[in-house]
């Protein structure tokens, strides 16, 4: 979940977010990646959750009927409203994704999130699909794209508590180190958490990346 020390993390870096996406060994699952979130969205309604400096608002604009990108820290937002998107399509909001607020069922047809699942605890994983059913309806379409662990790319892992959650040790633009909780998931784990929740799960697992989508139940 976002802890204080976790926003914390993401407000002092905000400036250098994207960095993980400028890297040459990623770019071909990225090719691959942004064809198939573009595919998914086509004509949605689109909430998207911790949607940092709008790098995926950017792809998704440009094939969704109306895109509101939210993010917990508001350096994010500051900076994703300098993309100069569409204002017809896109509007932006500090909104905190475990915390949502009433009135948004029936608002969105999609829900998309990247980078956020990592940050879920594993034993409030089943739970908050439900909160995401009771708050934004049956039927929404949820997509989650986010990191595959890589043995020699990937941070190696200072802990391991007793859920089995792991926790890198991470070095900010502030000098300071943070403790982030960051969950490499399995397809079969996926699978076993996302089915009490949701109907037709795929998954594609790719090198750096993976993208779930389903159908809240």
């Amino acid at each position: 979940m976002i802890t204080n020390q976790l926003a914390q993390f993401y407000a002092v870096n905000a400036d250098n977010y994207d960095q993980i996406y400028a890297r040459e060994e990623r770019f071909d699952d990225l090719d691959d990646l942004q064809e198939m979130v573009a595919e998914l969205f086509q004509g949605h309604k689109v909430l998207e959750l911790a949607c940092g400096t709008a790098y995926w608002t950017d792809l998704i604009a440009e094939v969704a009927e109306s895109v509101h990108a939210t993010d917990l820290v508001p350096e994010m937002i500051a900076l994703a409203e300098t993309r100069g998107l569409d204002e017809d399509v896109v509007t932006f909001g500090v909104m905190d994704a475990f915390n949502l607020p009433d009135g948004l069922e029936g608002k969105y047809t999609a829900v998309f999130a990247a980078g956020l699942w990592t940050h879920v605890k594993r034993e409030d994983q089943e739970k908050y699909l439900k909160t995401l059913r009771a708050k934004l309806g049956k039927d929404v379409l949820l997509v989650l794209l986010d990191e595959t662990y890589v043995d020699g790319d990937s941070m190696v892992f200072a802990r391991t508590d007793l859920e089995g959650n792991t926790f890198q040790i991470l070095t900010a633009d502030d000098e300071q180190r943070y403790e982030v909780m960051k969950n490499y998931l399995t397809d079969s784990t996926l699978r076993k958490r996302f089915a009490t929740s949701a109907r037709q799960i795929r998954i594609e697992r790719l090198e750096y990346y993976y993208l779930l989508n389903c159908r809240l139940k």
